[in-house]
């Protein structure tokens, strides 16, 4: 998401609404008209808004609602202290299912930042929201403005693209100069008088009609105040990056026991903390048997993973890897690719 940079040189010094106030009306009516009735939006508890924006960052609002996982998470932390007392094993098993699991540990450290700095208690100024750990500029604008309704302008994607096409804005909205217009763009629209209902709004509009691949133009409740004339050449931005293709190779291996071989993921990589089919060289599995064979996508990345069988007895277990039960697993946190994997394998036995 962009983040404010006050040092940067505006492109332009102010907004071309001639109607500003008709502008905030319209969009506010329509939006308590028809906006969703999303769970963050039935409260105005701080944390549980945090906890939202910190799920929707990189996930998409069908699978954090659709699969359950905001109801589920808040139900296991549902105020700061819950989270600041649980693992970090225990929060990203809660967190499993949502990818990114980076979000999990910033928001572990806000709950214990907050625990031990505030008493428990959620900060009420934007200044101290925004000195939790991994809180952003925008985050602390979202929870003050939907938690406080306090008058703090908040620019992520949706509101960067609806302001792109708003204004027919035709330079690149993720450069310095560019993001610093976003954000001028959104202080100046910013209503004193709810301030909540209105960035709302903005999302929800940047949600729905004026959504990345399917504008709807004719639908839009402002398009009567809209510069744009090619809504699908808007937002610009950098060409995208092109998808790599990654190649990995693990094993499946039981004991005597029946129990299974994980691999831990150490401090410094991509999973930290997480339990996985352990990964192996290419060379290693030449003499193993292929038993699943499956695909997924993180980031820039389709990553084709081969899971190969291998007998206990041939498997020499490394420093970061031990045997589990099948039962033990199911509390374990898993990036979703290895538990599908996983999942898989055992059915076919």
């Amino acid at each position: 998401m962009p983040a404010r940079t006050p040092t940067d040189k505006p492109m332009a010094s102010k907004h071309p609404l001639k109607h500003q106030r008709a502008f905030q009306q319209k969009l506010v009516r329509w939006f308590k008209n028809e906006g969703k009735p999303y769970p963050w939006r039935d409260t105005t508890d701080p944390w549980a808004i945090l906890v939202s924006e910190i799920m929707l960052q990189q996930t998409q609002i069908a699978t954090v609602l659709g699969k359950g996982h905001y109801v589920r998470f808040m139900a296991i932390y549902p105020t700061p202290c819950d989270m600041a007392q649980a693992t970090e094993q225990e929060i990203l098993k809660a967190w499993e299912g949502l990818g990114y699991y980076r979000r999990a540990k910033n928001l572990h450290a806000a709950a214990r930042a907050i625990t031990r700095n505030h008493n428990g208690h959620f900060p009420r100024k934007f200044e101290e929201i925004r000195a939790l750990p991994g809180i952003g500029p925008y985050t602390a604008g979202a929870v003050a403005s939907f938690a406080y309704n306090d008058p703090q302008p908040i620019v992520d994607a949706n509101v960067a693209r609806v302001f792109s096409r708003l204004f027919d804005f035709q330079n690149r909205i993720d450069t310095s100069a560019g993001n610093k217009q976003l954000w001028q763009w959104a202080e100046g629209l910013l209503p004193a008088k709810a301030p909540r209902d209105y960035n709302s709004a903005l999302m929800e509009l940047g949600q729905t009609y004026c959504s990345n691949k399917s504008p709807d133009c004719a639908h839009c409740p402002v398009q009567s105040f809209c510069h744009c004339a090619d809504p699908t050449s808007l937002p610009i931005k950098k060409s995208a990056t092109k998808v790599t293709r990654v190649d990995e190779f693990a094993i499946f291996s039981t004991d005597s026991h029946g129990r299974i071989l994980l691999q831990k993921q150490q401090e410094g990589k991509r999973r930290a903390g997480m339990w996985s089919l352990p990964r192996r060289e290419h060379d290693h599995t030449l003499d193993l048997a292929l038993s699943l064979k499956t695909t997924y996508a993180i980031t820039r990345y389709h990553v084709t993973l081969r899971v190969y069988a291998s007998h206990a007895h041939h498997t020499q277990p490394q420093d970061n890897e031990a045997w589990h039960s099948a039962e033990s697993i199911e509390s374990l946190p898993m990036p979703s690719p290895d538990r599908r994997a996983l999942e898989t394998i055992l059915s076919q036995d």
